[in-house]
């Protein structure tokens, strides 16, 4: 076993990782981060995606270890339930999930996409959100999601443009 400390949500967390545990089982087991879902550990599922360095990943696919030291964003570190990240406030308006189990995932890499290409256009959503999957609601109420995500992110930038 090696401690390990990493920036979880903007916050420094230190724990024991074993050599071999995935970063998945270490945020959960560990550090209780369960917001970050277990699905099917392969890298196949999205259910894991957390951003590590700014970069989206698939948790069950990276070793703990490799985390030394980095800054880490789940979807529990995006908004609060007093002020919401815009995409978490899409996905509620547009009734973009339903269990709820891929929806941590999904956020995360829609995070990931808007802050890389911050007006996606529909091919660039669905190429963002391409290694998530959601069994319950398809996939247009999440595409429509990101895309008024979209829109409210660049009114807001547009708002603190004109108060400056």
């Amino acid at each position: 076993m090696k401690q390990i400390r990493l920036q979880i949500n903007e916050a420094w967390r230190t724990g024991w990782a074993n050599p071999g545990q995935t970063l998945l089982d270490f945020l959960r087991n560990e550090l209780n981060c369960t917001e970050v879902k277990q699905g099917c550990g392969k890298g196949d599922c999205g259910a894991c995606t957390v951003m590590m360095n700014g970069v989206s990943i698939d948790s069950c696919l990276t070793l703990a270890l490799q985390a030394e030291g980095a800054k880490i964003l789940t979807a529990k570190g995006l908004g609060t339930k007093d002020n919401p990240h815009p995409l978490q406030e899409a996905f509620v308006e547009k009734g973009a999930f339903q269990c709820g189990f891929c929806t941590p995932g999904m956020i995360i890499s829609a995070k990931a996409l808007l802050d890389k290409t911050p007006k996606p256009n529909r091919d660039e959503i669905r190429r963002g959100l391409s290694g998530n999957i959601c069994r319950c609601t398809g996939y247009k109420k999440i595409e429509e999601a990101v895309t008024s995500a979209s829109e409210r992110s660049s009114e807001q930038c547009d708002d603190r443009e004109l108060k400056d």
